[in-house]
């Protein structure tokens, strides 16, 4: 789910004509793709030329004024040297569908109550159908689940929310009055509990920590099975089968 974030490479000649069959042409539906990003506050990675990356979340899209808002923590070390390069690749999955674009005009911009970090709205998008892992958002009403003890804090027991799954990893919800959680920290012993038939245990090693809004210090965790036994695979398959069918029928309806 998170090894792949990876922005696609150019040919040798640098010229993206190679991958003019997946780009998306009609300003609308690039609008449209960017709101779904918005909207569902998905992670979205961005590299610099230079090699500094972080990943963030659109918050907002100002189509009048060409500009896109992303979520920024001014302590994040990557954060200055994005900035400083002026332009970046954002990366971000739809489902089964990986999104690409380049953002030019970044800018750093301070508020009383949050900060951000601005862009210029993409001409092009980018569009490749995923061959590995499908993510799907866990249906809320289910409750689904992730029971641990805080790494740090051994006596801490944590029950969080489980927003999406794939084959490859999980992204969690910290709330705010959890004592945060470092990129890289293996996280042992955890218990997840999708619905009444999807359970089992396993550890996750934690890649990224996300602000989800703005002036909100709830975090999404982005997690890597490592790994998972055959047995949890098949059921995890088969809840994630069963979600993107059940999300087919809704939208057909």
């Amino acid at each position: 789910m998170f090894q792949d974030s990876q922005p696609a490479p150019l040919d040798e000649h640098g010229s993206s004509a190679r991958w003019s069959e997946f780009r998306v042409g009609n300003p609308q539906e690039r609008l449209a793709l960017l709101r779904q990003l918005r909207d569902g506050s998905v992670p979205v990675s961005l590299s610099a030329p230079g090699g500094g990356t972080l990943t963030t979340a659109l918050w907002a899209i100002d189509p009048e004024r060409q500009r896109l808002n992303f979520a920024a923590d001014e302590s994040h070390p990557q954060l200055q040297r994005l900035v400083d390069a002026d332009e970046a690749v954002a990366v971000a999955y739809l489902d089964s569908v990986k999104l690409q674009f380049d953002l030019n005009g970044l800018l750093l911009v301070r508020s009383a109550r949050a900060c951000t970090l601005q862009a210029e709205l993409p001409h092009e998008i980018y569009r490749f159908q995923r061959r590995q892992a499908y993510r799907v958002r866990t249906p809320e009403k289910a409750q689904p689940t992730a029971r641990l003890r805080h790494p740090a804090i051994p006596e801490m027991a944590l029950a969080l929310r489980v927003l999406d799954v794939s084959a490859g990893g999980c992204a969690l919800l910290l709330p705010d009055d959890v004592p945060m959680l470092e990129p890289g920290v293996r996280l042992a012993g955890v218990q997840i509990e999708l619905d009444a038939e999807t359970r089992f245990a396993v550890d996750l090693t934690l890649h990224h920590v996300t602000v989800i809004l703005p002036g909100e210090q709830a975090v999404r965790l982005g997690c890597e099975w490592t790994p998972l036994g055959p047995t949890a695979a098949r059921s995890l398959q088969r809840y994630i089968d069963q979600t993107q069918k059940r999300r087919r029928m809704l939208s057909l309806g």
